[in-house]
């Protein structure tokens, strides 16, 4: 009777518990699902950073052409009253950390038009550069502007 006992607890311990093998391979699925867990997240971080700084870039662009909007066409035209380069920040108002830099131009050109009033209209370009990390990203907004546009409408 004792004989049947251990050989049944023997057979039971032996099936109970994994190998050597097994717990390898388990640990390595698990490895390659963590391992893969991990570069989704950080790949979605950076993709939700990028989305973000362009963002800022767009409204960076906005403010630029707003602002000339709002100039006449001698302060347009003059050459040293829009300045010719920029910087800005991702978050301009905090004290320490403020994030990415902007680095920007305005570009103030003839506009590329051959008809009689060619003479006035200008082509504004806004051109930022910024680095996401170690890559260079860089957006560009180009718009006309007249003599006769929204600028002289006084309300």
């Amino acid at each position: 009777m004792k004989i049947k006992i251990s050989i049944a607890s023997r057979i039971r311990k032996k099936l109970a518990g994994f190998s050597i093998v097994e717990a390898m391979i388990g640990m390595g699925i698990m490895g390659t699902v963590a391992g893969a867990l991990m570069s989704g997240f950080t790949t979605g971080f950076f993709t939700m950073r990028m989305a973000r700084e362009n963002l800022r870039a767009t409204q960076i662009m906005l403010e630029k052409m707003e602002t000339i909007r709002l100039y006449s066409w001698n302060q347009v035209t003059n050459g040293s009253f829009v300045p010719a380069t920029f910087t800005n920040w991702y978050d301009p108002q905090t004290l320490n950390n403020k994030g990415t830099v902007y680095l920007g131009e305005m570009i103030i050109t003839n506009a590329p038009i051959t008809s009689t009033y060619s003479n006035s209209m200008k082509l504004v370009t806004v051109r930022i550069k910024w680095k996401t990390g170690n890559l260079s990203r860089q957006r560009e907004f180009n718009s006309y502007i007249s003599r006769y546009g929204l600028q002289d409408y006084v309300y």
